[in-house]
């Protein structure tokens, strides 16, 4: 199965998509009402753990194939999977907004890591943006191991500049 067969199939049975991507909101909302206050105590931190998780993965995968889609492949926004492109973006913001509300997000079991996934996912795109742009590989002889050189150099401006932005 391709990725663009997955896609398909979960865009030909909404149903499953639209409950998950529902529920983990809803169960942020219901974390709020009912763990108020107690969100650093044992079960409501791995709850919250848990619930981000289940929202930023999906939410920072449909970012990454909307901006590949859109500025890669060029696909017209009219051609837009609602259900597998516009709405784990949006429970990932309903999510991250509830549990916000409820606990500071250094508390959250592994947030740096997901920081962490999330700048790795932008240096990468940015790279690869840049190498799209420039045809740095059609019109130059660089040799791969300089490639590699400058997408550290990369990955670590943009953690230095997360670092500083959200510090």
């Amino acid at each position: 199965m391709t990725l663009g067969e997955f896609f398909q199939m979960l865009g030909n049975n909404p149903s499953v998509v639209c409950f998950f991507f529902i529920a983990v909101p809803v169960t942020a909302a219901l974390a709020l009402i009912y763990g108020k206050g107690e969100a650093n105590e044992k079960p409501w931190n791995y709850l919250y753990s848990l619930l981000v998780h289940l929202a930023v993965i999906p939410g920072l995968f449909a970012i990454t194939l909307n901006i590949y889609l859109f500025m890669f492949e060029r696909l017209p926004i009219m051609e837009t999977n609602l259900f597998t492109q516009v709405l784990p973006i949006f429970s990932m913001i309903a999510t991250l907004v509830l549990v916000r509300k409820n606990t500071c997000f250094e508390d959250i079991l592994g947030f740096g890591r997901l920081s962490a996934l999330i700048v790795l996912v932008l240096a990468i795109l940015s790279l690869m943006w840049l190498m799209d742009r420039t045809h740095i590989i059609a019109i130059t002889f660089i040799p791969f191991h300089w490639v590699i050189v400058f997408f550290l150099v990369i990955l670590v401006i943009f953690r230095f500049a997360g670092k500083r932005l959200f510090s």
